[in-house]
């Protein structure tokens, strides 16, 4: 999850290969991006296929569609699945992955989570997953939507992401349906070697305003909300994960990209104000997982394995201890 608050690394300035320098992209410039994104996986064999195979034992919405089909895409249904047997005395959990679709683990860990662990966790919370938000990003390995939209700086009224609006759209449905809000929220990213080879130089270009290129930490971390920071919870989640993979230790600047450690990985961004996913809602606990699939220490499975930790060691906190 690429965060366009500045480090102290490097400026990029090697000029990318749509726009001209200086000048921020419009609808031409859009539309040339989009025109060289090719489909490399698909959505459908790799994750609705699966979603199908969970009615069974939950409960699966179609909350949405991405209209893309009148730029030559595909329209993609959006999916959450939901726990059963809610009762009004749980609280509300929600998990998020492939808000940028590029981000592998994000997606398969909440997947994975739903196969093996929602039916347990789902005696003490009423619980929705929403595994993929963004399908074309998926499947052509992107972190914008096809019109070069962040989702995740788009969680905020009248967003001008259809992947951010449909999820806040159906989430806000469900607490005034349930009668609660969402007690706690765990929003499954990724943080790539593309984040500096491709997406920060792109939007350098689209915006036109100095980006910066980062130490890319080797483990993983997570972003806490600065405004409910709730640090023993955080902690919980890391201490999980250090079962399953290594954690991201700080840079030279003591730091990781470019933010200050509160903890040993672990960050803080204002998330709501910067339209993230993880602020969206006016959950209590909240935490945003990045894990780096491009280590050499660390294999696809085990970044899955530690989307998945990440989200039970948190939940057997909260089971723990909440009020």
């Amino acid at each position: 999850m690429s965060h366009e608050q500045m480090s102290q690394e490097q400026i990029i300035e090697e000029p990318y290969f749509i726009g001209t320098p200086g000048t921020p992209w419009g609808d031409i410039e859009k539309k040339n991006w989009f025109a060289v994104q090719e489909v490399k996986r698909s959505y459908t064999d790799d994750v609705v296929s699966v979603i199908e195979a969970y009615r069974q034992r939950f409960d699966v919405e179609q909350y949405g569609t991405l209209e893309y089909s009148n730029l030559g895409s595909e329209n993609y249904p959006v999916f959450a699945i939901k726990s059963r047997n809610w009762q009004v005395t749980r609280p509300l959990l929600l998990i998020t992955g492939g808000v940028h679709g590029y981000e592998t683990s994000g997606v398969h860990g909440a997947l994975r989570f739903i196969d093996q662990h929602m039916e347990h966790y789902s005696k003490h919370f009423n619980i929705v997953v929403a595994p993929c938000l963004s399908p074309w990003g998926y499947e052509t390995i992107n972190r914008w939507n096809p019109w070069a939209v962040d989702p995740n700086r788009s969680f905020y009224e009248a967003s001008p992401s259809a992947e951010a609006a449909h999820l806040m759209t159906y989430v806000q449905k469900i607490e005034k349906h349930s009668g609660t809000q969402v007690f706690a929220h765990f929003d499954l990213h990724e943080t790539t070697d593309t984040d500096n080879s491709e997406f920060r130089p792109a939007l350098a270009a689209r915006d036109a305003k100095p980006q910066s290129s980062w130490n890319i930490p080797d483990g993983f971390y997570t972003v806490a909300h600065s405004e409910k920071r709730e640090l023993e919870f955080q902690l919980a989640v890391l201490a999980s994960v250090a079962k399953v993979t290594h954690i991201a230790p700080a840079d030279e600047n003591g730091g990781i990209i470019g933010s200050p450690m509160i903890a040993e990985g672990l960050i803080e961004y204002s998330a709501t104000e910067l339209g993230l996913c993880m602020g969206f809602t006016n959950a209590a606990y909240v935490t945003t997982t990045e894990v780096y699939p491009d280590s050499a220490n660390a294999t696809p499975e085990e970044c899955i394995l530690a989307q998945v930790a990440a989200i039970t060691g948190g939940l057997d906190y909260l089971i723990t201890n909440r009020n």
